[in-house]
């Protein structure tokens, strides 16, 4: 697979979108190796970090509007991007302020409402895998699965969490607005595919 110049030496890893319950399991699994706090500061500057923990209920309720992406290696997970539509901002309390300041925000003159995009609920790739292309792999099955139902994904990056800010903006990702809230700074990006 080619991508951006790049050659990806995948092996047996494949990105697909979820199909099963274990593999929701598996999200949360990794997920609750990487949430912030959970590693020391140095590792978490270094590797990055996860911002919010999900209930299995509420990755259900995620699923049921848009499956997410999955990269697998055999049985074993090796990455996952979460789809967030608009619809889905009651289901995880602490994020219903990051999507009224998407609400406010504009994107080519527009407000951003009047388009058609999702919110990259979370992406993280294991320790294990990193550097492998995981997390191109992860955003390039989601712009080949999406793009024709939506203009652009977006996300909120801590500014703190560097690794991820130039991992997305290796992918194509542009800062469209750098805010802070009582939590944190964050930096919205957003992936156009026009």
């Amino acid at each position: 697979m080619q991508g951006r110049g790049i050659v990806y030496l995948h092996f047996m890893l494949q990105a697909c979108q979820v199909t099963q319950q274990k593999e929701l399991k598996q999200i949360l699994e990794l997920q609750q190796l990487y949430l912030r706090g959970k590693k020391g500061p140095g590792e978490e500057a270094e590797q990055g970090f996860l911002t919010v923990a999900h209930s299995l209920t509420q990755l259900h309720q995620l699923h049921e509007r848009e499956p997410s992406v999955i990269v697998k290696d055999r049985d074993t997970l090796a990455g996952y991007a979460l789809v967030m539509t608009r619809d889905c901002k009651d289901i995880i309390p602490v994020l219903v302020p990051m999507f009224r300041h998407l609400e406010r925000l504009c994107f080519g003159g527009q407000p951003l409402n009047n388009y058609p995009y999702y919110v990259m609920g979370q992406v993280c790739v294991a320790k294990e895998y990193r550097g492998r292309g995981v997390f191109d792999m992860l955003y390039h099955k989601h712009r080949e699965l999406f793009r024709d139902s939506y203009r652009f994904v977006i996300t909120e990056i801590s500014t703190r969490n560097l690794r991820s800010v130039r991992a997305h903006e290796r992918v194509g990702f542009r800062t469209v607005d750098i805010y802070r809230d009582e939590t944190d700074e964050w930096d919205v990006a957003l992936w156009d595919w026009e």
